[in-house]
């Protein structure tokens, strides 16, 4: 089977970082980059046994994942995301059926959005489940590539704490 870790980039994120890291339970590890918290981010990060890598605020990406987790795949997440309950028992599947070693370059995920008007679905998956050997990002997430296979589920981004 093989392994996954949930990545976060936070700041100031307390209000938010519970109700993400509640539904990373197919996570076989939790990483978050702290970029200088000064409220309770990294109290609650340290309750849902994250491990704790802090940066300078201005730190825009995670460049070497190698060095920062210990598993072989990558989910990037914001900590206003959550994993719906469809993707999160995907990610179990995959995880138990995915050959190590398959030539899958990257996952895609579909983004759900909560706004003042209600939910916004966007049409264009995202790169978001990477191998930890990925040179590609485009800031805190990795760079999107087209013709990805996406994976089923989808990726709920609160508006509000």
């Amino acid at each position: 089977m093989l392994s996954l870790t949930a990545l976060l980039h936070a700041r100031n994120d307390a209000l938010r970082l519970g109700r993400c890291l509640e539904t990373v339970y197919p996570c076989d590890e939790i990483v978050v980059i702290d970029h200088g918290s000064t409220d309770r981010t990294l109290r609650i990060a340290r309750d849902y046994g994250a491990k704790i890598i802090g940066v300078a605020p201005e730190t825009e990406g995670s460049s070497d994942l190698k060095q920062l987790v210990s598993t072989e795949w990558v989910i990037c997440l914001d900590p206003r995301e959550s994993l719906s309950e469809a993707l999160a028992a995907r990610l179990f599947e995959w995880k138990w059926n995915q050959a190590v070693g398959a030539d899958e370059k990257a996952y895609a995920l579909l983004l759900r959005e909560e706004n003042e008007q209600g939910w916004i679905e966007d049409p264009v998956p995202q790169t978001r489940v990477v191998p930890a050997n990925w040179d590609r990002w485009n800031g805190r997430f990795p760079a999107n590539q087209r013709a990805l296979p996406v994976l089923e589920g989808k990726l709920l981004r609160f508006a509000f704490p």
